[in-house]
């Protein structure tokens, strides 16, 4: 991976010791990077707020499976707002590359739709925990 870091995902687990409880905090940081290589100009408010919503439900392999209620809720917009967004994003490419993808299926038992999943693919910049994000 190149040292031009662009966005990565951070973990902090915290431990109470009164308590006795351990807390892990996620954390998605944006370096300086992102902005002079162009990553959130070329991106836009929108997907890039969207990106970040979807990486806020990621796990160690890039997937994430929230619902379209559950992306609106953390938005703050209506559900077919979110859907659009999803969609622009998932249609957007970064040096040419695909930064999300969306996967779903339909039900073999009631032929209704599954929840959609996504997967932050490592040309975006994006990992967490030990996942290592590309540069190429």
């Amino acid at each position: 991976m190149s040292d031009n870091k662009l966005v990565s995902v951070e973990t902090q687990q915290e431990y109470d010791i009164t308590s006795g409880k351990s807390e892990t905090r996620i954390f998605v940081k944006m370096y300086v990077s992102a902005v002079k290589n162009g990553l959130i100009a070329d991106m836009g408010a929108e997907r890039w707020q969207t990106l970040c919503v979807l990486a806020s439900f990621m796990d160690a392999e890039g997937r994430c499976y929230p619902t379209q209620y559950q992306i609106a809720s953390a938005l703050n917009i209506r559900r077919e707002t979110a859907n659009r967004r999803v969609k622009s994003l998932c249609d957007y490419r970064w040096q040419g590359r695909p930064v999300v993808i969306k996967e779903q299926a339909r039900s073999n038992d009631t032929q209704r739709w599954e929840n959609a999943r996504y997967t932050i693919l490592p040309v975006s910049q994006l990992a967490i925990f030990d996942g290592q994000p590309s540069d190429a």
